[in-house]
Protein backbone atom coordinates (compact mmCIF):
# COMPACT_ATOMS: atom_id res chain seq x y z
CA UNK A 1 0.00 0.00 0.00
CA UNK A 2 1.21 3.41 -0.67
CA UNK A 3 2.49 5.77 1.94
CA UNK A 4 0.17 8.98 1.25
CA UNK A 5 -2.50 6.05 1.58
CA UNK A 6 -1.96 5.01 4.97
CA UNK A 7 -1.10 8.11 6.27
CA UNK A 8 -4.66 9.61 4.78
CA UNK A 9 -5.72 6.14 6.16
CA UNK A 10 -4.36 7.52 9.33
CA UNK A 11 -5.61 11.06 9.73
CA UNK A 12 -9.04 9.45 8.92
CA UNK A 13 -8.76 7.41 12.10
CA UNK A 14 -7.67 10.23 13.90
CA UNK A 15 -10.13 12.38 13.13
CA UNK A 16 -12.71 9.99 13.88
CA UNK A 17 -11.76 9.53 17.45
CA UNK A 18 -10.96 13.34 18.09
CA UNK A 19 -14.64 13.98 16.76
CA UNK A 20 -15.83 11.10 19.36
CA UNK A 21 -13.65 12.40 21.62
CA UNK A 22 -15.43 15.97 21.53
CA UNK A 23 -18.70 15.08 21.01
CA UNK A 24 -18.62 13.96 24.86
CA UNK A 25 -16.28 17.05 26.36
CA UNK A 26 -17.58 19.70 28.17
CA UNK A 27 -14.52 21.61 27.13
CA UNK A 28 -16.20 22.54 23.75
CA UNK A 29 -19.67 22.69 24.43
CA UNK A 30 -20.68 25.84 22.42
CA UNK A 31 -18.99 24.87 19.22
CA UNK A 32 -19.38 21.17 19.51
CA UNK A 33 -21.45 21.40 16.80
CA UNK A 34 -19.27 23.29 14.18
CA UNK A 35 -16.44 21.07 15.17
CA UNK A 36 -18.10 17.87 14.46
CA UNK A 37 -19.32 19.86 10.94
CA UNK A 38 -15.81 21.14 9.89
CA UNK A 39 -14.15 17.77 10.89
CA UNK A 40 -16.75 15.73 9.28
CA UNK A 41 -16.11 17.84 6.08
CA UNK A 42 -12.51 17.32 6.14
CA UNK A 43 -13.03 13.36 6.29
CA UNK A 44 -15.32 13.77 3.06
CA UNK A 45 -13.25 15.45 1.19
CA UNK A 46 -9.94 13.15 2.08
CA UNK A 47 -12.04 10.30 0.96
CA UNK A 48 -13.32 11.93 -2.06
CA UNK A 49 -9.69 12.74 -2.94
CA UNK A 50 -7.69 10.49 -1.93
CA UNK A 51 -9.93 7.04 -2.23
CA UNK A 52 -12.38 8.25 -4.91
CA UNK A 53 -9.41 9.46 -6.97
CA UNK A 54 -11.57 12.93 -7.12
CA UNK A 55 -7.84 14.40 -7.50
CA UNK A 56 -7.57 12.97 -11.11
CA UNK A 57 -10.96 14.78 -11.89
CA UNK A 58 -11.78 17.65 -14.03
CA UNK A 59 -11.45 21.11 -11.97
CA UNK A 60 -15.27 21.59 -12.38
CA UNK A 61 -15.73 18.39 -10.53
CA UNK A 62 -13.68 19.81 -7.84
CA UNK A 63 -14.80 22.63 -7.08
CA UNK A 64 -18.26 21.94 -7.58
CA UNK A 65 -18.28 19.11 -4.92
CA UNK A 66 -16.44 21.54 -2.44
CA UNK A 67 -19.06 23.90 -3.23
CA UNK A 68 -21.89 21.98 -2.30
CA UNK A 69 -20.29 20.63 0.99
CA UNK A 70 -19.91 24.01 1.74
CA UNK A 71 -23.26 25.26 1.63
CA UNK A 72 -24.31 22.03 3.03
CA UNK A 73 -22.58 22.25 6.11
CA UNK A 74 -23.26 26.08 6.23
CA UNK A 75 -27.16 25.17 5.80
CA UNK A 76 -26.52 22.40 8.90
CA UNK A 77 -24.75 24.68 10.98
CA UNK A 78 -27.20 27.21 10.76
CA UNK A 79 -29.90 24.95 11.37
CA UNK A 80 -28.75 23.39 14.63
Amino acid sequence: MKKSLLFTYGLLIALTLFTALISKSAFFSGSVILLILFFSAIKFLLVAFQFMELNKANPFWKFSLSLVLGVLVLVLFLIK
